[in-house]
């Protein structure tokens, strides 16, 4: 590969990093055609992108970018697939997913909500555990409404109360 390939490609990878405020590394070696294809189609599905990097090439790309990566490049060994998404923990669950079949890719570093994860026996269940700011948001929202929920509830419930104790007075009479 040409030097100016390389210089463009790098700044591709740092345009990329810039752009998807997650990305995750995965190792993908063993994968098949078909797998590889099968996991490609399913990233785009969920609006994953997908890309098979050299290591060294992704390194310069995060040395270019703005934030601090050095955690993370203890992992860039062997093959590396990168998954850029603006959703924290779809990666994650995707990866879940696509590996209980056939047990690849195999997590090794991720760059989500602003901190870096590296290595770990149980970094894929952390890391679908991770509520993305939607769901956050959605969870601030129920608490929120709970509290209103109940007392319109209760003035429902006592208006109907105090109406039938009223009908049934009135029909005493």
């Amino acid at each position: 590969m040409k030097k100016e390939d390389k210089s463009a490609l790098i700044q591709d990878l740092a345009a990329s990093v810039k752009e998807y405020s997650h990305f995750y590394v995965a190792d993908t070696s063993g994968m098949n055609a078909g797998m590889t294809s099968n996991l490609r189609r399913l990233c785009y599905d969920q609006g994953v992108k997908l890309l098979v990097v050299k290591n060294t090439l992704f390194i310069k790309a995060l040395e270019q970018s703005e934030g601090n990566y050095s955690e993370l490049y203890s992992t860039l060994k062997g093959t590396s697939a990168i998954f850029f998404s603006n959703t924290g923990n779809l990666p994650a669950k995707l990866i879940k997913d696509f590996s209980k079949k056939t047990k690849k890719p195999v997590l090794k570093g991720a760059f989500v909500e602003e901190s870096v994860y590296a290595g770990g026996s149980n970094l894929l269940e952390t890391l679908v555990s991770i509520k993305s700011k939607e769901e956050l948001i959605g969870d601030v929202i129920a608490l929120l409404q709970s509290p209103m929920k109940n007392v319109v509830s209760a003035l429902q419930s006592g208006g109907y109360t105090i109406h039938g104790l009223l009908k049934t007075l009135e029909e005493r009479k």
